[in-house]
């Protein structure tokens, strides 16, 4: 006759400790890594992943020779873990919010490459939010749109950055700002060192071209190669084998040190629109609500949520 599967005792605070340090772990790709992280020896988190594994009857990771890698049962604990302390992190928030007190964490999604936006606005808010709650801790994930969308639905993250695409049902948007995108070539692609009248349409669509993964551009181009990210379709365009979309503030350090220029930019443009993301419904958290004051400049301590 089989066993019985094994059930779980109450989650407590030792329980909780071991789950920050996977968390770290996991994050940090290995133990190794993880070291500088948590602040104590490689031994001292080998002795706590193993005290982990025991108490949940798992096998988390596998470690030796080939690296560090999660097994099946080790992704599934480590979302599920993810979910856990992340209402943990609510239930602090939301006793702190009953004291007033600015204390607790921000958990922040942002898409890549934003930070060289002449606007700063998430860079400023963030600089107000540390003035007003020096105690507050902010830890910040630059991850895809999707996975963004998903993390504030799910509680991972408290508020997300994502270009503004459809309407997802239980998340609500604040407008942040619009980025601008121009078509662009590298040094040594034989559209570079062309005049601007020389630069043609047919020429442009007749080159490689390199498309993003994750976006819908208004623009048809000969599409032989697609890249994950900017910083992917900036590498493509730097070798002049390929013409690409990238955002003006994005491409300015490349294009003043001449290795980039913009390809019939009253053409070839388009803008995107950003917005900040948060969860509908969620419960209230005073340090999320400064932050949003702050992000949208009231700063009054009214402490709207977004709508």
């Amino acid at each position: 006759m089989s066993k019985p599967p094994r059930s779980l005792a109450p989650i407590g605070d030792a329980d909780i400790r071991l789950l920050r340090v996977f968390r770290t772990v996991v994050e940090c790709g290995g133990f190794s890594a993880a070291e500088v992280e948590l602040n104590i020896s490689r031994a001292a988190i080998s002795q706590h992943m193993a005290d982990l594994e025991r108490r949940l009857g798992l096998t988390l990771c596998r470690r030796g020779r080939a690296g560090f890698r999660l097994t099946d049962e080790g992704h599934l604990a480590y979302e599920a873990s993810l979910r856990l302390l992340a209402s943990a992190e609510s239930f602090r928030s939301e006793i702190n919010t009953v004291h007033g007190r600015l204390r607790g964490e921000l958990n922040i999604g942002i898409t890549d490459n934003l930070v060289t936006m002449p606007q700063m606005r998430v860079t400023h808010a963030l600089r107000s939010l540390k003035q007003l709650a020096p105690e507050v801790r902010v830890n910040i994930r630059m991850i895809p749109p999707n996975e963004i969308e998903r993390g504030v639905l799910d509680g991972q993250l408290h508020v997300g950055v994502v270009p503004v695409r459809r309407g997802l049902p239980g998340l609500a948007g604040l407008p942040l700002y619009q980025e601008e995108s121009l078509l662009y070539c590298g040094d040594g692609h034989p559209l570079f060192d062309h005049s601007d009248a020389a630069v043609t349409r047919e020429a442009v669509e007749a080159a490689d071209a390199v498309a993003p993964t994750q976006a819908q551009l208004p623009h048809e181009l000969n599409n032989t190669a697609t890249a994950t990210d900017r910083e992917g379709v900036a590498f493509l365009i730097l070798t002049g084998c390929y013409v690409g979309f990238l955002p003006t503030h994005y491409a300015r350090q490349w294009v003043e040190r001449g290795m980039m220029r913009a390809l019939l930019p009253d053409t070839y443009h388009h803008a995107l629109e950003f917005q900040v993301v948060t969860k509908k419904g969620a419960q209230p958290n005073l340090v999320l609500e400064r932050f949003l004051e702050v992000l949208r400049g009231t700063g009054n301590g009214e402490g709207a949520a977004v709508e």
